[in-house]
């Protein structure tokens, strides 16, 4: 069974509450940023974010005195993890908001913990109970109603859109496990600073490559991104990497949970986002998929 709550670690626990906090809000302020003329490409606003934070959380782990330098097997890991998480993760977030509002891009991604079952069962070659089997088709059923009123009278950018949220979470899972079985020997800002660095790296090639304009930003994109920079990434992004370092990962994903709650409720009340009938269903379908895969865990 799943570590009670008494044998986890307090700290971590801390770290998690910023993260269930902080990134539920990161979905508005990535909307407010990159919405349409807003004058934040995604990916370059996503450049800009991760090579600043990165910046700040190396310079204070250098002031700390923590090392710095890097093996050659902990630049492949971190760059290689940075790219899952920044580039597949946040990066394909960043395009879907440009059309989505920030709600559903939330209630999409909440299907992270679906996918990390999965991933997890393939990589530990183990097959699933058809309890899992139940609940990862009826999280997915609720990915299909959130997603259908967008795809029926959305247009093509949209369909990409919801594809874009969709994969973000498989290939955040993936970066963030690989992460969780290969913990590096290094300090948590040092961990977090490389991946956005090298993270960064990925996000700028993908910028050049869709040939994205100059960043022109209105003074509401600029304090949309202060925020994601020093609460999104500096600190939540670190209070993951903590997490990670510091609790079993099935009960990390958990923030998947409350983000979506957040978001929802943020967008709604601030970008006056509408919240349907089926926002609702499709909400709690996949609520109850996640709900599923960890009540009947082994």
């Amino acid at each position: 069974p799943m570590s009670t709550p008494a044998r986890l670690s307090r700290p971590g626990l801390a770290h998690l509450a910023i993260v269930y906090v902080v990134w539920g809000s990161t979905y508005l302020g990535i909307r407010v940023a990159v919405r349409e003329d807003a004058g934040f490409p995604p990916f370059a606003m996503a450049v800009m974010r991760v090579m600043l934070a990165s910046a700040i959380l190396l310079g204070w782990a250098w002031l700390r005195g923590e090392r710095l330098r890097l093996t050659r097997g902990e630049i492949l890991l971190l760059g290689g993890t940075g790219a899952l998480l920044w580039l597949g993760g946040n990066g394909l977030v960043n395009y879907a908001e440009q059309r989505l509002s920030s709600g559903l891009a939330a209630l999409l991604v909440a299907s992270m913990p679906i996918w990390t079952e999965l991933i997890t069962l393939v990589a530990d070659r183990r097959l699933p109970g058809w309890r899992t089997v139940g609940a990862v088709l009826l999280g997915f059923v609720g990915v299909a109603v959130l997603s259908w009123p967008v795809l029926r009278a959305g247009t093509r950018a949209d369909a990409l859109g919801v594809t874009a949220c969709l994969l973000a979470p498989l290939f955040w899972s993936i970066g963030s496990i690989i992460l969780q079985r290969r913990k590096p020997d290094l300090g948590v800002r040092v961990i977090s600073g490389y991946q956005q660095l090298l993270g960064g790296v990925s996000l700028l090639a993908a910028s050049l490559i869709a040939r994205e304009p100059l960043p022109a930003p209105t003074g509401e994109a600029w304090l949309a991104f202060g925020y994601l920079v020093i609460f999104g990434s500096v600190i939540a992004f670190t209070s993951y990497m903590a997490t990670i370092r510091l609790l079993p990962y099935r009960v990390v994903v958990t923030y998947a949970y409350a983000n979506p709650v957040i978001a929802v409720f943020l967008g709604w009340l601030i970008l006056d986002e509408a919240v349907t009938g089926w926002t609702l269903a499709g909400a709690a379908l996949v609520v109850a998929g996640v709900a599923g895969i960890f009540n009947n865990r082994d």
